[in-house]
């Protein structure tokens, strides 16, 4: 009888502890998207992909790395070619693309200007993001 109270115990202990870890998983999720789920403004996009595109990179991993779809990266990347801030060379039988003198001019100054326009409470002080107290995990 013992051990059936016991191993209950136990079970009922880490139904607790999963609930806990659970609720703080949400919390922490809400949080992240509370201060990064800002949409992306089509500069913004640009100068990733040119930030992605410095030293040449094939579209698979522009698409990846931008978190684009490949219909929108298709359009980003014939806008961008018009205008030439990539170029799109052929190397091993892929297309690679590159940032170009322009596209590096552009990232350069949009960097600038994202700078500037930063409030005192955007600017970080540190490069780590610390979420609230109440997401910490406690240690005793």
């Amino acid at each position: 009888m013992e051990t059936c109270e016991t191993r209950l115990k136990i079970l009922i202990a880490n139904l607790c502890y999963r609930k806990e870890i659970w609720k703080r998983e949400i919390e922490l999720t809400s949080w992240i998207m509370e201060t990064t789920g800002k949409r992306r403004d089509k500069l913004c996009i640009i100068a990733e992909i040119l930030e992605i595109a410095k030293n040449g990179t094939l579209k698979t991993q522009i698409m990846y790395k931008a978190n684009l779809s490949f219909a929108q990266l298709n359009d980003y990347l014939r806008f961008m070619l018009k205008i030439q801030l990539v170029e799109k060379f052929i190397n091993q039988g892929k297309d690679v693309y590159i940032s170009t003198e322009k596209g590096l001019d552009f990232l350069q100054r949009q960097c600038e200007l994202s700078e500037m326009l930063k409030t005192e409470e955007e600017k970080p002080k540190n490069a780590a993001r610390i979420p609230p107290a109440s997401l910490l995990r406690k240690t005793s």
